[in-house]
Protein backbone atom coordinates (compact mmCIF):
# COMPACT_ATOMS: atom_id res chain seq x y z
CA UNK A 1 0.00 0.00 0.00
CA UNK A 2 1.62 3.42 -0.79
CA UNK A 3 1.68 6.26 1.55
CA UNK A 4 -1.07 7.94 0.48
CA UNK A 5 -3.59 4.91 1.27
CA UNK A 6 -2.18 4.34 4.57
CA UNK A 7 -2.53 8.53 4.86
CA UNK A 8 -6.36 7.99 3.49
CA UNK A 9 -7.34 5.18 5.55
CA UNK A 10 -6.37 6.95 8.97
CA UNK A 11 -7.27 10.46 7.96
CA UNK A 12 -11.10 9.14 6.81
CA UNK A 13 -11.25 7.09 9.86
CA UNK A 14 -10.67 9.52 12.41
CA UNK A 15 -12.51 12.17 10.65
CA UNK A 16 -15.22 10.88 10.27
CA UNK A 17 -15.40 9.69 14.35
CA UNK A 18 -14.34 13.14 15.36
CA UNK A 19 -17.35 14.26 13.01
CA UNK A 20 -19.52 11.73 15.48
CA UNK A 21 -20.12 8.63 12.87
CA UNK A 22 -20.47 5.64 14.89
CA UNK A 23 -17.23 3.23 14.99
CA UNK A 24 -18.97 0.49 12.40
CA UNK A 25 -19.73 2.80 9.70
CA UNK A 26 -16.29 4.65 10.03
CA UNK A 27 -14.30 1.62 9.87
CA UNK A 28 -16.55 0.02 6.78
CA UNK A 29 -16.24 3.78 4.99
CA UNK A 30 -12.49 4.17 5.31
CA UNK A 31 -11.85 1.00 4.37
CA UNK A 32 -13.71 0.74 1.16
CA UNK A 33 -12.42 4.02 0.30
CA UNK A 34 -8.90 2.66 0.59
CA UNK A 35 -9.50 -0.19 -1.69
CA UNK A 36 -10.98 1.79 -4.07
CA UNK A 37 -7.45 3.52 -4.70
CA UNK A 38 -6.34 0.02 -5.58
CA UNK A 39 -8.45 -1.67 -7.33
CA UNK A 40 -11.92 -1.15 -9.59
CA UNK A 41 -14.90 -0.10 -8.11
CA UNK A 42 -16.80 -2.66 -8.35
CA UNK A 43 -14.17 -5.55 -7.40
CA UNK A 44 -13.39 -3.21 -3.98
CA UNK A 45 -17.12 -2.72 -3.01
CA UNK A 46 -17.10 -6.54 -3.43
CA UNK A 47 -14.38 -7.48 -1.45
CA UNK A 48 -15.15 -5.38 1.37
CA UNK A 49 -18.92 -6.84 1.55
CA UNK A 50 -16.89 -10.39 1.36
CA UNK A 51 -14.29 -9.64 4.02
CA UNK A 52 -17.24 -8.76 6.48
CA UNK A 53 -19.05 -11.94 6.10
CA UNK A 54 -16.18 -13.97 5.94
CA UNK A 55 -15.21 -12.22 8.92
CA UNK A 56 -17.79 -13.67 10.93
CA UNK A 57 -18.12 -17.16 9.64
CA UNK A 58 -16.38 -18.22 12.65
CA UNK A 59 -17.78 -21.29 15.05
CA UNK A 60 -16.23 -19.79 17.89
CA UNK A 61 -18.78 -16.68 17.20
CA UNK A 62 -21.60 -18.27 18.38
CA UNK A 63 -20.28 -17.60 21.82
CA UNK A 64 -21.04 -14.17 21.69
CA UNK A 65 -24.82 -14.13 21.49
CA UNK A 66 -25.56 -16.99 23.93
CA UNK A 67 -23.26 -15.15 26.70
CA UNK A 68 -25.01 -11.69 25.66
CA UNK A 69 -28.14 -13.63 25.98
CA UNK A 70 -27.18 -15.34 29.41
CA UNK A 71 -26.11 -11.89 30.39
CA UNK A 72 -29.72 -10.42 29.87
CA UNK A 73 -31.32 -13.61 31.51
CA UNK A 74 -28.78 -13.16 34.92
CA UNK A 75 -29.75 -9.85 34.88
CA UNK A 76 -33.28 -10.03 35.34
CA UNK A 77 -32.90 -13.40 37.69
CA UNK A 78 -32.35 -11.51 40.76
CA UNK A 79 -28.49 -12.86 40.60
CA UNK A 80 -27.28 -9.22 41.39
CA UNK A 81 -29.00 -9.09 44.33
CA UNK A 82 -27.85 -12.44 45.89
CA UNK A 83 -24.10 -11.69 45.18
CA UNK A 84 -24.71 -8.01 46.61
CA UNK A 85 -26.00 -10.21 50.09
CA UNK A 86 -23.39 -12.29 50.39
CA UNK A 87 -20.36 -9.59 49.40
CA UNK A 88 -22.07 -7.58 51.99
CA UNK A 89 -22.07 -10.35 54.70
CA UNK A 90 -18.66 -11.06 53.49
CA UNK A 91 -16.90 -7.59 54.03
CA UNK A 92 -19.31 -4.94 54.52
CA UNK A 93 -18.38 -4.05 57.87
CA UNK A 94 -15.03 -2.92 57.25
CA UNK A 95 -14.37 0.73 57.08
CA UNK A 96 -16.43 2.23 54.04
CA UNK A 97 -17.69 -1.84 53.76
CA UNK A 98 -20.22 -1.06 51.60
CA UNK A 99 -17.48 0.16 48.35
CA UNK A 100 -16.13 -3.04 49.14
CA UNK A 101 -19.11 -4.90 48.87
CA UNK A 102 -19.66 -2.70 45.49
CA UNK A 103 -16.42 -3.66 44.38
CA UNK A 104 -16.67 -7.51 45.12
CA UNK A 105 -20.20 -7.57 43.64
CA UNK A 106 -19.39 -6.31 40.76
CA UNK A 107 -16.09 -8.85 40.20
CA UNK A 108 -18.93 -11.31 41.02
CA UNK A 109 -21.35 -10.89 38.68
CA UNK A 110 -19.46 -9.22 35.74
CA UNK A 111 -17.57 -12.40 35.87
CA UNK A 112 -20.76 -14.41 35.72
CA UNK A 113 -22.33 -11.61 32.83
CA UNK A 114 -19.38 -11.79 31.17
CA UNK A 115 -20.56 -7.82 30.63
CA UNK A 116 -18.77 -4.37 32.34
CA UNK A 117 -22.17 -2.23 31.35
CA UNK A 118 -24.52 -5.32 33.03
CA UNK A 119 -22.47 -5.32 36.00
CA UNK A 120 -22.22 -1.31 36.58
CA UNK A 121 -25.48 -0.85 35.93
CA UNK A 122 -27.01 -4.08 38.41
CA UNK A 123 -25.06 -3.35 41.01
CA UNK A 124 -24.97 0.48 40.51
CA UNK A 125 -28.69 0.73 40.75
CA UNK A 126 -28.91 -0.87 43.23
CA UNK A 127 -25.92 0.29 45.63
CA UNK A 128 -25.75 3.95 44.88
CA UNK A 129 -28.66 5.18 46.65
CA UNK A 130 -28.18 3.28 49.84
CA UNK A 131 -24.54 4.03 50.13
CA UNK A 132 -26.08 7.95 49.31
CA UNK A 133 -28.06 7.54 52.15
CA UNK A 134 -25.36 6.06 54.74
CA UNK A 135 -23.22 9.14 53.73
CA UNK A 136 -20.96 7.77 51.20
CA UNK A 137 -20.34 10.24 48.01
CA UNK A 138 -22.00 9.77 44.88
CA UNK A 139 -18.89 10.71 42.69
CA UNK A 140 -16.41 8.24 44.58
CA UNK A 141 -19.24 5.40 44.62
CA UNK A 142 -19.48 6.13 41.25
CA UNK A 143 -15.98 5.89 40.29
CA UNK A 144 -15.56 2.37 42.36
CA UNK A 145 -18.72 0.88 40.45
CA UNK A 146 -17.33 1.71 36.66
CA UNK A 147 -13.72 0.53 37.54
CA UNK A 148 -14.35 -2.05 39.49
CA UNK A 149 -17.37 -3.66 36.47
CA UNK A 150 -14.45 -3.70 34.30
CA UNK A 151 -12.39 -6.45 36.42
CA UNK A 152 -15.32 -8.87 34.88
CA UNK A 153 -13.76 -8.52 30.96
CA UNK A 154 -10.82 -10.16 32.79
CA UNK A 155 -12.44 -12.70 35.03
CA UNK A 156 -13.94 -15.09 32.74
CA UNK A 157 -16.05 -16.11 30.72
CA UNK A 158 -15.56 -13.23 28.88
CA UNK A 159 -16.72 -12.14 25.29
CA UNK A 160 -13.54 -10.15 24.87
CA UNK A 161 -10.92 -12.97 25.51
CA UNK A 162 -13.19 -15.00 22.14
CA UNK A 163 -12.55 -11.99 20.00
CA UNK A 164 -8.61 -11.48 20.84
CA UNK A 165 -8.15 -15.52 20.13
CA UNK A 166 -10.15 -15.39 17.07
CA UNK A 167 -8.15 -11.80 16.10
CA UNK A 168 -4.86 -13.86 17.27
CA UNK A 169 -5.01 -15.91 14.47
CA UNK A 170 -5.27 -19.35 16.69
CA UNK A 171 -1.79 -18.85 18.71
CA UNK A 172 -4.21 -17.97 22.20
CA UNK A 173 -7.25 -20.33 22.44
CA UNK A 174 -9.96 -19.25 24.36
CA UNK A 175 -9.23 -21.71 27.34
CA UNK A 176 -5.61 -20.05 27.98
CA UNK A 177 -7.33 -16.49 27.75
CA UNK A 178 -9.75 -17.45 30.59
CA UNK A 179 -7.96 -19.12 32.82
CA UNK A 180 -5.06 -16.30 32.26
CA UNK A 181 -7.57 -13.65 33.25
CA UNK A 182 -8.06 -14.66 36.71
CA UNK A 183 -4.78 -13.72 38.36
CA UNK A 184 -4.92 -9.76 36.64
CA UNK A 185 -8.65 -9.61 37.21
CA UNK A 186 -8.14 -10.33 41.41
CA UNK A 187 -5.00 -8.20 40.84
CA UNK A 188 -7.01 -5.11 39.62
CA UNK A 189 -9.95 -5.73 42.29
CA UNK A 190 -7.60 -6.05 45.03
CA UNK A 191 -5.77 -2.67 43.67
CA UNK A 192 -9.26 -0.94 43.65
CA UNK A 193 -10.04 -2.47 46.70
CA UNK A 194 -6.67 -0.80 48.18
CA UNK A 195 -7.86 2.89 46.35
CA UNK A 196 -10.74 2.56 48.68
CA UNK A 197 -9.12 1.77 52.19
CA UNK A 198 -7.13 5.31 51.37
CA UNK A 199 -9.90 7.03 50.54
CA UNK A 200 -12.01 6.20 53.17
CA UNK A 201 -8.89 6.32 55.85
CA UNK A 202 -9.02 9.82 55.10
CA UNK A 203 -12.92 10.30 55.10
CA UNK A 204 -13.47 8.50 57.47
CA UNK A 205 -16.47 6.53 55.63
CA UNK A 206 -18.92 4.86 57.74
CA UNK A 207 -18.83 1.21 58.86
CA UNK A 208 -21.31 -1.62 58.28
CA UNK A 209 -23.13 -3.40 60.77
CA UNK A 210 -21.14 -7.30 61.73
CA UNK A 211 -23.17 -9.84 60.84
CA UNK A 212 -23.56 -13.49 62.23
CA UNK A 213 -21.75 -16.11 60.79
CA UNK A 214 -25.02 -17.68 60.62
CA UNK A 215 -26.11 -14.99 58.24
CA UNK A 216 -22.96 -15.69 56.40
CA UNK A 217 -23.60 -19.22 55.79
CA UNK A 218 -27.23 -18.35 54.71
CA UNK A 219 -26.03 -15.62 52.25
CA UNK A 220 -23.60 -17.95 50.79
CA UNK A 221 -26.16 -20.86 50.34
CA UNK A 222 -28.21 -18.43 48.55
CA UNK A 223 -25.56 -17.80 46.25
CA UNK A 224 -23.99 -20.83 45.53
CA UNK A 225 -26.18 -21.58 42.38
CA UNK A 226 -24.82 -18.43 40.89
CA UNK A 227 -21.54 -18.70 41.90
CA UNK A 228 -20.89 -22.39 40.42
CA UNK A 229 -21.59 -20.92 36.99
CA UNK A 230 -18.27 -20.19 36.70
CA UNK A 231 -17.37 -23.70 37.87
CA UNK A 232 -19.86 -24.93 35.12
CA UNK A 233 -18.73 -22.92 32.16
CA UNK A 234 -14.70 -22.26 32.86
CA UNK A 235 -14.04 -25.68 34.35
CA UNK A 236 -16.12 -27.41 31.42
CA UNK A 237 -13.67 -25.64 28.83
CA UNK A 238 -10.90 -26.33 30.35
CA UNK A 239 -11.15 -29.58 31.27
CA UNK A 240 -12.30 -30.31 27.57
CA UNK A 241 -15.95 -31.15 27.74
CA UNK A 242 -17.06 -28.54 25.66
CA UNK A 243 -16.53 -25.72 23.64
CA UNK A 244 -16.61 -21.95 24.32
CA UNK A 245 -20.01 -22.02 22.27
CA UNK A 246 -20.74 -24.83 24.12
CA UNK A 247 -20.62 -23.07 27.32
CA UNK A 248 -22.68 -20.15 26.25
CA UNK A 249 -24.96 -22.37 25.67
CA UNK A 250 -25.18 -24.07 28.77
CA UNK A 251 -24.89 -20.80 30.47
CA UNK A 252 -28.41 -19.58 28.82
CA UNK A 253 -29.84 -22.68 30.20
CA UNK A 254 -28.30 -22.56 33.81
CA UNK A 255 -29.78 -19.24 33.74
CA UNK A 256 -32.93 -19.52 32.67
CA UNK A 257 -33.28 -22.58 35.18
CA UNK A 258 -31.30 -20.24 38.00
CA UNK A 259 -34.01 -17.15 37.40
CA UNK A 260 -37.02 -19.73 37.64
CA UNK A 261 -35.62 -21.05 40.56
CA UNK A 262 -35.36 -17.98 42.31
CA UNK A 263 -38.67 -16.67 41.20
CA UNK A 264 -37.36 -13.50 39.78
CA UNK A 265 -37.58 -14.49 36.31
CA UNK A 266 -41.29 -14.71 34.11
CA UNK A 267 -42.40 -15.93 30.77
CA UNK A 268 -43.75 -12.91 29.80
CA UNK A 269 -40.18 -11.33 30.76
CA UNK A 270 -38.47 -13.32 27.37
CA UNK A 271 -40.18 -11.28 25.16
CA UNK A 272 -37.79 -8.09 26.32
CA UNK A 273 -34.65 -10.24 27.09
CA UNK A 274 -34.72 -11.41 23.67
CA UNK A 275 -35.34 -8.44 21.90
CA UNK A 276 -32.32 -6.29 23.97
CA UNK A 277 -30.10 -9.76 23.37
CA UNK A 278 -31.06 -9.66 19.91
CA UNK A 279 -29.92 -5.46 19.59
CA UNK A 280 -26.73 -5.62 21.17
CA UNK A 281 -25.70 -9.37 19.32
CA UNK A 282 -26.83 -6.99 15.72
CA UNK A 283 -24.16 -4.51 17.01
CA UNK A 284 -21.75 -6.53 18.28
CA UNK A 285 -21.74 -8.62 14.88
CA UNK A 286 -21.19 -5.25 12.72
CA UNK A 287 -18.34 -4.36 14.77
CA UNK A 288 -17.09 -7.31 13.96
CA UNK A 289 -17.74 -7.38 10.33
CA UNK A 290 -16.62 -3.67 9.59
CA UNK A 291 -13.40 -4.74 11.89
CA UNK A 292 -12.39 -8.29 10.40
CA UNK A 293 -12.65 -6.10 6.75
CA UNK A 294 -9.77 -3.38 8.47
CA UNK A 295 -7.77 -6.25 9.76
CA UNK A 296 -7.87 -8.00 6.40
CA UNK A 297 -6.58 -4.76 4.73
CA UNK A 298 -4.05 -4.21 7.21
CA UNK A 299 -2.54 -7.67 6.78
CA UNK A 300 -3.10 -7.34 3.02
CA UNK A 301 -1.03 -4.73 2.50
CA UNK A 302 1.59 -6.05 5.04
CA UNK A 303 1.21 -3.33 7.73
CA UNK A 304 1.98 -5.20 10.05
CA UNK A 305 5.44 -6.22 9.36
CA UNK A 306 5.86 -2.92 8.44
CA UNK A 307 5.08 -1.73 11.84
CA UNK A 308 6.82 -4.20 13.21
CA UNK A 309 10.02 -3.78 11.48
CA UNK A 310 9.80 0.01 12.12
CA UNK A 311 9.04 -0.17 15.79
CA UNK A 312 11.79 -2.50 16.47
CA UNK A 313 14.19 -0.58 14.16
CA UNK A 314 13.49 2.88 15.52
CA UNK A 315 13.12 1.79 19.21
CA UNK A 316 15.75 -0.64 19.79
CA UNK A 317 14.44 -1.08 23.64
CA UNK A 318 12.39 -3.76 24.19
CA UNK A 319 10.90 -2.02 27.47
CA UNK A 320 10.06 1.46 25.74
CA UNK A 321 8.76 -0.54 22.43
CA UNK A 322 6.22 -2.18 25.45
CA UNK A 323 5.66 1.44 26.75
CA UNK A 324 4.99 2.72 23.31
CA UNK A 325 2.50 0.25 22.65
CA UNK A 326 0.67 0.64 25.56
CA UNK A 327 0.25 4.26 25.46
CA UNK A 328 -1.25 3.75 21.70
CA UNK A 329 -3.20 1.25 23.27
CA UNK A 330 -4.48 3.55 26.10
CA UNK A 331 -5.09 6.46 23.83
CA UNK A 332 -6.91 4.35 21.03
CA UNK A 333 -9.44 2.96 23.86
CA UNK A 334 -10.30 6.40 25.17
CA UNK A 335 -12.03 6.66 21.51
CA UNK A 336 -12.85 3.05 20.48
CA UNK A 337 -14.98 0.27 21.86
CA UNK A 338 -13.49 -3.10 22.94
CA UNK A 339 -14.75 -5.33 19.88
CA UNK A 340 -12.66 -3.26 17.07
CA UNK A 341 -10.03 -1.91 18.89
CA UNK A 342 -9.11 -5.42 19.36
CA UNK A 343 -9.70 -6.88 15.95
CA UNK A 344 -7.54 -4.14 14.63
CA UNK A 345 -4.66 -3.73 16.45
CA UNK A 346 -4.32 -6.91 17.75
CA UNK A 347 -2.73 -8.05 14.12
CA UNK A 348 -1.03 -4.73 14.08
CA UNK A 349 0.97 -5.02 17.98
CA UNK A 350 0.92 -9.04 17.99
CA UNK A 351 3.59 -9.87 15.59
CA UNK A 352 5.96 -7.25 17.61
CA UNK A 353 5.55 -8.07 20.92
CA UNK A 354 5.72 -11.95 19.86
CA UNK A 355 9.40 -10.93 17.75
CA UNK A 356 10.20 -9.49 21.29
CA UNK A 357 9.04 -13.16 23.35
CA UNK A 358 6.17 -11.84 24.48
CA UNK A 359 3.43 -14.97 24.78
CA UNK A 360 0.05 -14.25 23.12
CA UNK A 361 -1.75 -15.11 25.71
CA UNK A 362 0.38 -12.11 28.09
CA UNK A 363 -0.64 -9.59 25.54
CA UNK A 364 -3.97 -10.40 25.26
CA UNK A 365 -4.37 -9.24 29.41
CA UNK A 366 -2.36 -6.11 28.37
CA UNK A 367 -4.75 -5.24 25.50
CA UNK A 368 -7.93 -6.35 27.60
CA UNK A 369 -6.26 -4.08 30.51
CA UNK A 370 -5.47 -1.27 28.12
CA UNK A 371 -9.23 -1.18 26.91
CA UNK A 372 -10.93 -1.59 30.42
CA UNK A 373 -9.23 1.29 31.12
CA UNK A 374 -10.15 2.92 27.89
CA UNK A 375 -13.86 2.10 28.57
CA UNK A 376 -13.91 4.25 31.56
CA UNK A 377 -12.37 7.65 30.29
CA UNK A 378 -13.85 10.38 27.81
CA UNK A 379 -14.87 10.76 25.17
CA UNK A 380 -16.44 7.29 24.13
CA UNK A 381 -15.60 5.74 27.78
CA UNK A 382 -19.27 3.82 27.69
CA UNK A 383 -18.84 2.92 31.50
CA UNK A 384 -18.25 5.83 32.53
CA UNK A 385 -21.64 6.99 31.51
CA UNK A 386 -23.32 4.08 32.52
CA UNK A 387 -21.68 4.51 36.10
CA UNK A 388 -22.56 8.07 35.83
CA UNK A 389 -26.22 7.56 34.91
CA UNK A 390 -26.77 4.91 37.43
CA UNK A 391 -25.11 7.13 39.96
CA UNK A 392 -26.57 10.32 38.54
CA UNK A 393 -24.09 12.59 38.98
CA UNK A 394 -22.06 14.62 36.25
CA UNK A 395 -19.64 13.11 34.38
CA UNK A 396 -17.12 15.72 35.09
CA UNK A 397 -17.79 15.17 38.94
CA UNK A 398 -16.61 11.56 38.70
CA UNK A 399 -13.68 12.14 36.24
CA UNK A 400 -12.16 13.93 39.14
CA UNK A 401 -12.31 10.75 41.65
CA UNK A 402 -12.03 8.69 38.80
CA UNK A 403 -8.43 9.71 38.01
CA UNK A 404 -6.77 8.03 40.85
CA UNK A 405 -8.17 4.82 41.10
CA UNK A 406 -7.24 4.64 37.05
CA UNK A 407 -3.82 5.06 37.69
CA UNK A 408 -3.76 2.82 40.21
CA UNK A 409 -5.19 0.44 36.97
CA UNK A 410 -2.76 1.68 35.04
CA UNK A 411 0.66 0.05 37.36
CA UNK A 412 -1.04 -3.09 37.39
CA UNK A 413 -1.39 -2.50 33.46
CA UNK A 414 2.47 -2.07 33.49
CA UNK A 415 3.76 -4.54 36.69
CA UNK A 416 1.33 -6.90 34.44
CA UNK A 417 3.47 -5.90 30.87
CA UNK A 418 6.81 -6.35 32.34
CA UNK A 419 6.03 -9.71 34.78
CA UNK A 420 4.96 -12.18 32.29
CA UNK A 421 4.35 -14.68 35.36
CA UNK A 422 1.39 -13.05 36.80
CA UNK A 423 -0.37 -14.10 33.11
CA UNK A 424 0.69 -17.13 32.30
CA UNK A 425 1.67 -19.13 35.68
CA UNK A 426 -1.70 -20.54 35.82
CA UNK A 427 -1.98 -21.52 31.94
CA UNK A 428 1.08 -23.17 32.67
CA UNK A 429 -0.37 -25.19 35.68
CA UNK A 430 -2.89 -26.29 33.67
CA UNK A 431 -0.90 -27.26 30.73
CA UNK A 432 -2.78 -25.10 28.67
CA UNK A 433 0.43 -23.72 26.99
CA UNK A 434 4.27 -24.53 27.15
Amino acid sequence: MEAISIILLFLTFFGLLAYGVPVAYSIGISTTLTLLLNIAFMPAITTACQRMTTGIDNFALLAIPFFILAGEVMNRGGIANRLIAFAKSLIGSLPGGMLYVNTLAAMLFGAISGSAIAAASAIGSTLTDKMAKDGYPRDFSAAVNITSSTTGLLIPPSNVFIIFALASGGTASVAALFIAGYIPGLFVGAVIMFMIYLYGKRKGLPMGERVSFKQLFIDFKNSILSLSLLFIVVGGIVGGIFTATEAAAIAVVYAVLLGFVNKELKIKDFKSILLKSAKTTAIVMFLICTSMAMSWLFSFESIPQMFTDFLIDSVKNPFLVLLVINITLLLVGTFMDMTPAVLIFTPIFLPVVMALGMHPVQFGMVMVLNLCIGVCTPPVGTLLFVGSGVAKVPVTKVIKKLMPVLGAMTLVLLIITYVPAISLWLPRFFGLIE
